[in-house]
Protein backbone atom coordinates (compact mmCIF):
# COMPACT_ATOMS: atom_id res chain seq x y z
CA UNK A 1 0.00 0.00 0.00
CA UNK A 2 1.63 3.31 -1.00
CA UNK A 3 2.30 5.79 1.75
CA UNK A 4 0.86 9.25 1.42
CA UNK A 5 3.40 11.79 2.63
CA UNK A 6 2.49 15.27 3.76
CA UNK A 7 4.81 18.24 3.31
CA UNK A 8 7.09 19.30 6.12
CA UNK A 9 5.13 21.41 8.56
CA UNK A 10 5.99 23.32 11.70
CA UNK A 11 4.46 26.73 11.49
CA UNK A 12 4.39 29.48 14.09
CA UNK A 13 2.12 28.64 16.98
CA UNK A 14 -1.05 30.65 17.54
CA UNK A 15 -1.02 30.37 21.35
CA UNK A 16 1.86 31.13 23.73
CA UNK A 17 4.06 28.11 24.28
CA UNK A 18 4.13 28.79 28.02
CA UNK A 19 0.34 28.77 28.47
CA UNK A 20 -0.26 26.89 31.74
CA UNK A 21 -1.75 23.43 31.47
CA UNK A 22 -4.79 24.22 33.57
CA UNK A 23 -5.35 27.52 31.81
CA UNK A 24 -5.55 25.60 28.53
CA UNK A 25 -7.87 22.99 30.02
CA UNK A 26 -9.94 25.58 31.84
CA UNK A 27 -11.29 26.79 28.51
CA UNK A 28 -13.21 23.57 27.87
CA UNK A 29 -15.77 21.77 30.04
CA UNK A 30 -14.23 18.52 31.23
CA UNK A 31 -14.38 15.95 33.99
CA UNK A 32 -11.65 14.11 35.85
CA UNK A 33 -12.61 10.94 37.65
CA UNK A 34 -11.21 7.60 38.74
CA UNK A 35 -12.57 4.61 36.83
CA UNK A 36 -12.12 0.98 37.80
CA UNK A 37 -10.66 -0.84 34.77
CA UNK A 38 -9.80 -4.36 35.85
CA UNK A 39 -7.55 -4.09 38.91
CA UNK A 40 -6.54 -0.53 38.06
CA UNK A 41 -8.04 2.59 39.63
CA UNK A 42 -7.51 4.74 36.56
CA UNK A 43 -7.41 8.54 36.36
CA UNK A 44 -9.47 9.65 33.35
CA UNK A 45 -10.17 13.05 31.83
CA UNK A 46 -13.09 13.44 29.42
CA UNK A 47 -14.15 16.42 27.33
CA UNK A 48 -16.37 17.04 24.32
CA UNK A 49 -18.93 14.87 22.57
CA UNK A 50 -19.18 12.75 19.44
CA UNK A 51 -17.05 9.87 18.25
CA UNK A 52 -14.63 8.78 21.00
CA UNK A 53 -10.96 9.71 20.61
CA UNK A 54 -8.57 8.22 23.16
CA UNK A 55 -5.22 9.94 23.83
CA UNK A 56 -2.37 7.70 24.98
CA UNK A 57 0.82 9.18 26.44
CA UNK A 58 4.38 7.82 26.49
CA UNK A 59 6.51 5.88 28.96
CA UNK A 60 6.40 7.46 32.40
CA UNK A 61 3.89 10.01 31.14
CA UNK A 62 0.48 11.24 32.23
CA UNK A 63 -2.61 12.79 30.71
CA UNK A 64 -1.31 16.36 31.06
CA UNK A 65 0.95 15.66 28.07
CA UNK A 66 -2.14 16.36 25.92
CA UNK A 67 -3.36 19.45 27.77
CA UNK A 68 -2.81 21.71 24.77
CA UNK A 69 -4.62 19.37 22.38
CA UNK A 70 -7.73 18.47 24.34
CA UNK A 71 -9.59 21.80 23.85
CA UNK A 72 -9.23 21.76 20.06
CA UNK A 73 -9.97 18.04 19.70
CA UNK A 74 -12.95 18.22 22.07
CA UNK A 75 -14.69 20.63 19.70
CA UNK A 76 -15.25 17.64 17.41
CA UNK A 77 -14.81 14.45 19.47
CA UNK A 78 -15.46 12.88 22.83
CA UNK A 79 -11.89 13.03 24.06
CA UNK A 80 -10.60 10.60 26.67
CA UNK A 81 -7.13 11.03 28.18
CA UNK A 82 -5.96 8.73 30.96
CA UNK A 83 -3.01 7.51 33.01
CA UNK A 84 -1.79 3.99 32.25
CA UNK A 85 -1.32 1.35 34.93
CA UNK A 86 1.73 2.28 36.97
CA UNK A 87 1.68 5.83 35.55
CA UNK A 88 0.43 9.18 36.76
CA UNK A 89 -2.21 8.85 39.46
CA UNK A 90 -3.40 5.42 38.40
CA UNK A 91 -2.62 2.46 40.69
CA UNK A 92 1.09 1.73 41.03
CA UNK A 93 2.50 -1.30 39.26
CA UNK A 94 3.70 -4.16 41.45
CA UNK A 95 4.81 -6.40 38.57
CA UNK A 96 6.36 -5.76 35.17
CA UNK A 97 4.01 -4.27 32.57
CA UNK A 98 4.28 -5.55 29.01
CA UNK A 99 2.19 -4.67 25.98
CA UNK A 100 -0.61 -7.22 26.64
CA UNK A 101 -1.13 -5.54 30.02
CA UNK A 102 -1.61 -2.13 28.43
CA UNK A 103 -3.90 -3.54 25.74
CA UNK A 104 -6.03 -5.36 28.31
CA UNK A 105 -6.25 -2.21 30.40
CA UNK A 106 -7.37 -0.12 27.43
CA UNK A 107 -10.02 -2.69 26.56
CA UNK A 108 -11.25 -2.70 30.16
CA UNK A 109 -11.33 1.09 30.22
CA UNK A 110 -13.39 1.30 27.02
CA UNK A 111 -15.80 -1.25 28.50
CA UNK A 112 -16.04 0.70 31.76
CA UNK A 113 -16.81 3.90 29.84
CA UNK A 114 -19.39 2.21 27.62
CA UNK A 115 -17.38 2.81 24.43
CA UNK A 116 -17.80 0.28 21.65
CA UNK A 117 -15.27 1.78 19.22
CA UNK A 118 -12.73 4.60 19.41
CA UNK A 119 -10.08 6.42 17.44
CA UNK A 120 -6.68 6.14 19.14
CA UNK A 121 -3.97 8.80 19.20
CA UNK A 122 -0.82 7.49 20.84
CA UNK A 123 2.56 9.08 21.47
CA UNK A 124 5.65 6.84 21.86
CA UNK A 125 4.47 3.96 24.09
CA UNK A 126 0.95 5.12 23.29
CA UNK A 127 1.46 4.48 19.59
CA UNK A 128 2.85 1.05 20.40
CA UNK A 129 -0.24 0.25 22.49
CA UNK A 130 -2.54 1.62 19.79
CA UNK A 131 -1.14 -0.68 17.09
CA UNK A 132 -1.25 -3.74 19.35
CA UNK A 133 -4.81 -2.89 20.39
CA UNK A 134 -5.94 -2.34 16.78
CA UNK A 135 -4.51 -5.69 15.68
CA UNK A 136 -6.07 -7.54 18.60
CA UNK A 137 -9.42 -5.72 18.59
CA UNK A 138 -10.09 -4.34 15.10
CA UNK A 139 -13.83 -4.19 15.73
CA UNK A 140 -13.18 -1.73 18.62
CA UNK A 141 -10.75 0.48 16.70
CA UNK A 142 -11.32 3.49 14.47
CA UNK A 143 -8.40 5.39 12.97
CA UNK A 144 -4.95 5.61 14.51
CA UNK A 145 -2.68 8.60 14.98
CA UNK A 146 0.77 7.22 15.77
CA UNK A 147 2.82 10.06 17.14
CA UNK A 148 6.58 9.27 17.22
CA UNK A 149 5.44 5.71 17.99
CA UNK A 150 7.46 3.04 19.72
CA UNK A 151 7.33 -0.65 19.11
CA UNK A 152 9.33 -1.19 15.93
CA UNK A 153 12.85 -0.37 17.12
CA UNK A 154 15.17 -1.70 19.81
CA UNK A 155 18.09 0.72 19.83
CA UNK A 156 20.27 -0.02 22.87
CA UNK A 157 21.52 3.53 23.31
CA UNK A 158 17.97 4.94 23.29
CA UNK A 159 16.65 2.26 25.64
CA UNK A 160 19.46 2.90 28.11
CA UNK A 161 18.89 6.65 27.94
CA UNK A 162 15.17 6.25 28.66
CA UNK A 163 15.89 3.85 31.50
CA UNK A 164 18.58 5.95 33.16
CA UNK A 165 16.81 9.30 32.90
CA UNK A 166 13.40 7.93 33.94
CA UNK A 167 14.57 5.89 36.92
CA UNK A 168 16.83 8.68 38.14
CA UNK A 169 13.88 11.08 38.04
CA UNK A 170 11.68 8.64 39.96
CA UNK A 171 14.35 7.79 42.53
CA UNK A 172 15.21 11.46 43.12
CA UNK A 173 12.34 13.63 41.86
CA UNK A 174 14.28 16.87 42.03
CA UNK A 175 13.66 19.74 39.64
CA UNK A 176 17.00 19.01 37.99
CA UNK A 177 16.35 15.32 37.29
CA UNK A 178 12.73 15.83 36.24
CA UNK A 179 13.75 18.63 33.91
CA UNK A 180 16.54 16.51 32.39
CA UNK A 181 14.04 13.74 31.58
CA UNK A 182 11.57 16.18 30.00
CA UNK A 183 14.17 18.16 28.06
CA UNK A 184 15.38 14.94 26.43
CA UNK A 185 11.95 14.78 24.78
CA UNK A 186 12.01 18.24 23.27
CA UNK A 187 13.63 19.98 20.33
CA UNK A 188 13.66 23.22 22.34
CA UNK A 189 14.37 22.81 26.08
CA UNK A 190 12.59 26.11 26.71
CA UNK A 191 9.28 24.35 26.06
CA UNK A 192 9.75 22.50 29.36
CA UNK A 193 7.93 24.92 31.64
CA UNK A 194 8.29 25.17 35.39
CA UNK A 195 4.67 24.05 35.63
CA UNK A 196 5.29 20.88 33.60
CA UNK A 197 8.26 20.07 35.84
CA UNK A 198 6.09 20.62 38.93
CA UNK A 199 3.31 18.37 37.58
CA UNK A 200 5.70 15.52 36.90
CA UNK A 201 7.70 16.02 40.08
CA UNK A 202 4.51 15.75 42.15
CA UNK A 203 3.59 12.48 40.41
CA UNK A 204 7.06 11.00 40.68
CA UNK A 205 7.35 11.94 44.35
CA UNK A 206 4.30 9.86 45.30
CA UNK A 207 5.20 7.07 47.76
CA UNK A 208 5.85 3.88 45.83
CA UNK A 209 6.26 5.49 42.42
CA UNK A 210 9.97 4.68 42.14
CA UNK A 211 9.13 0.97 42.39
CA UNK A 212 6.35 1.37 39.86
CA UNK A 213 8.81 2.98 37.45
CA UNK A 214 11.05 -0.09 37.59
CA UNK A 215 8.12 -2.20 36.41
CA UNK A 216 7.26 0.32 33.68
CA UNK A 217 10.84 0.28 32.41
CA UNK A 218 10.95 -3.46 31.80
CA UNK A 219 10.28 -2.62 28.13
CA UNK A 220 13.74 -1.07 27.97
CA UNK A 221 15.27 -4.51 28.64
CA UNK A 222 16.37 -5.94 25.27
CA UNK A 223 14.83 -9.37 25.79
CA UNK A 224 11.52 -8.07 27.07
CA UNK A 225 11.36 -5.49 24.32
CA UNK A 226 12.00 -8.01 21.55
CA UNK A 227 9.06 -10.20 22.53
CA UNK A 228 6.78 -7.15 22.60
CA UNK A 229 7.79 -5.50 19.32
CA UNK A 230 5.13 -4.74 16.72
CA UNK A 231 5.12 -7.30 13.95
CA UNK A 232 4.49 -6.76 10.25
CA UNK A 233 1.34 -8.86 10.58
CA UNK A 234 0.05 -6.52 13.29
CA UNK A 235 0.73 -3.46 11.15
CA UNK A 236 -1.08 -5.13 8.25
CA UNK A 237 -4.05 -5.82 10.56
CA UNK A 238 -4.67 -2.14 11.42
CA UNK A 239 -8.27 -1.86 10.20
CA UNK A 240 -9.02 1.75 9.30
CA UNK A 241 -5.79 3.46 8.37
CA UNK A 242 -3.23 5.38 10.39
CA UNK A 243 -1.31 8.62 10.28
CA UNK A 244 2.29 8.17 11.43
CA UNK A 245 3.74 11.44 12.72
CA UNK A 246 7.51 11.90 12.90
CA UNK A 247 9.57 14.97 13.71
CA UNK A 248 12.80 16.74 12.89
CA UNK A 249 14.36 16.19 16.33
CA UNK A 250 12.93 12.95 17.63
CA UNK A 251 15.49 11.30 19.95
CA UNK A 252 14.07 7.79 19.57
CA UNK A 253 15.05 7.19 15.96
CA UNK A 254 15.06 8.45 12.37
CA UNK A 255 12.05 9.50 10.34
CA UNK A 256 12.71 6.53 8.05
CA UNK A 257 11.36 4.30 10.81
CA UNK A 258 8.05 6.14 10.72
CA UNK A 259 7.91 6.03 6.94
CA UNK A 260 8.48 2.28 6.94
CA UNK A 261 5.76 1.85 9.55
CA UNK A 262 3.27 3.84 7.48
CA UNK A 263 4.09 1.82 4.37
CA UNK A 264 3.14 -1.41 6.14
CA UNK A 265 -0.26 -0.17 7.32
CA UNK A 266 -3.15 -0.37 4.86
CA UNK A 267 -4.19 3.22 4.28
CA UNK A 268 -1.01 4.43 6.00
CA UNK A 269 -0.08 8.10 5.81
CA UNK A 270 3.25 9.62 6.86
CA UNK A 271 3.47 13.18 8.18
CA UNK A 272 6.60 15.08 9.21
CA UNK A 273 6.62 17.98 11.67
CA UNK A 274 9.61 20.30 11.87
CA UNK A 275 10.94 21.98 15.01
CA UNK A 276 9.69 19.31 17.39
CA UNK A 277 11.09 16.37 19.31
CA UNK A 278 9.26 13.43 20.87
CA UNK A 279 6.27 15.57 21.91
CA UNK A 280 5.07 17.38 18.76
CA UNK A 281 1.65 17.58 20.39
CA UNK A 282 3.27 19.89 22.96
CA UNK A 283 5.92 21.77 20.98
CA UNK A 284 3.92 22.23 17.77
CA UNK A 285 0.45 21.98 19.22
CA UNK A 286 -1.49 24.02 16.65
CA UNK A 287 0.08 22.11 13.78
CA UNK A 288 -0.49 18.77 15.49
CA UNK A 289 -4.13 19.56 16.25
CA UNK A 290 -4.87 20.55 12.66
CA UNK A 291 -3.19 17.43 11.29
CA UNK A 292 -5.12 15.13 13.62
CA UNK A 293 -8.46 16.77 12.88
CA UNK A 294 -7.77 16.67 9.15
CA UNK A 295 -6.83 12.98 9.24
CA UNK A 296 -9.67 11.82 11.45
CA UNK A 297 -12.15 13.69 9.29
CA UNK A 298 -11.02 11.96 6.10
CA UNK A 299 -13.38 9.50 4.47
CA UNK A 300 -10.98 7.97 1.92
CA UNK A 301 -8.84 5.91 4.30
CA UNK A 302 -9.95 2.27 4.23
Amino acid sequence: MPTESSPVVGIAEETPRDTPVWVALGAVPHTIEYVEAGPWRTRVLQAGAGEPLVLLAGTGGHLEAYAHNIPALAEHYRVIAFDYPGHGYTTHATADLELPDYVDHLLGLLDALGIDKAHLSGESLGGWVAVKFAAAHPERTGRLVLNTPGGTMARPEVMERIRSLSQAAADDPSDERIRARLEWLMADPKTVTDELVAIRRTIYARPGFAGSMRHILCLQDPGVRRRNLVTDDELAAVPNGAMVVWTSDDPSGPAAAGMEMAEKIPGGRFTYIADAGHWPQWEQRETFNRLVLDFLGRRDVT
